[in-house]
């Protein structure tokens, strides 16, 4: 086990080396990546998009709570980052709305912290390599993950490290047999996604049908919205539901 934590450190420290060494983004396996981009917009054709769709007509407190929920436990992601990064408001503010909605929030289904001005600003550790000056590297397209550089494809195997929602249940299941279960991390992950893409529904359809090159579309809104989170944009809205541009 500790040769396989050892081998997989090593990995990310050369990776992390060697994209650092990249600081434009460079298209990396295009013709490839146009295929898998291919299949994405098929799965999401056939099961994300009309599981969004019926997410959609659930009555609004069961969708808004469910939103809610995956939401609060994606901060706990953003405490060690916003630590990593030298954030300690953030880290702060992202502690003290965990608490609060785990709490007070029921589990995090209300949102009482946002109320009282507990705003969190989501991080992992792609921005966190990125606020180190590390370089997004070779763009690609991941399978049903979608478009990804070097830097975050191994931001999100090293976020698996640094979330503690992860570690209870992933790594202490496969360190030591105890804690959550993977399908709870996977679940959670899922129904996070399904939640955005609810919320995307329009956005995405003007996507697909003002677009030239639907392909290089998502390529331009993703790193300019993997930019504006890494250097802390001010923007309340994130790339995806800025379609005009």
């Amino acid at each position: 086990m500790f040769k396989k934590n050892f081998i997989i450190l090593f990995c990310f420290i050369f990776l992390s080396f060697n994209v650092s060494k990249v600081k434009a983004t460079e298209e990396c396996f295009e013709n490839l990546s146009r295929g898998i981009f291919k299949f994405n917009m098929a799965f999401d054709n056939i099961i994300l998009e009309p599981l969004a769709k019926g997410y959609n007509k659930l009555p609004t407190p069961i969708r808004k709570g469910s939103g809610n929920f995956t939401s609060n436990i994606s901060t706990l992601l953003s405490i060690p980052n916003s630590l990593l990064q030298g954030n300690l408001k953030d880290a702060g503010h992202a502690s003290g709305s965990f608490l609060i909605n785990t709490t007070l929030g029921i589990l995090g289904f209300l949102n009482p912290a946002e109320k009282i001005g507990l705003k969190t600003v989501k991080e992992d550790v792609g921005q966190t390599l990125g606020a180190y000056g590390v370089g997004p590297g070779c763009y690609y397209v991941l399978p049903v993950l979608g478009p990804s550089t070097a830097r975050d494809t191994v931001g999100l195997i090293a976020d698996t490290f640094v979330d503690p929602f992860a570690h209870v249940t992933i790594r202490e299941n496969k360190l030591f047999g105890i804690s959550g279960n993977t399908l709870d991390y996977y679940s959670v992950k899922g129904t996070g996604a399904v939640d955005f893409r609810s919320k995307n529904i329009t956005n995405f359809d003007s996507i697909e049908k003002n677009s030239i090159d639907l392909y290089s579309s998502f390529k331009s809104i993703y790193l300019q919205d993997r930019e504006n989170k890494i250097s802390n944009s001010k923007n309340d809205q994130d790339d995806w539901g800025n379609l005009d541009n």
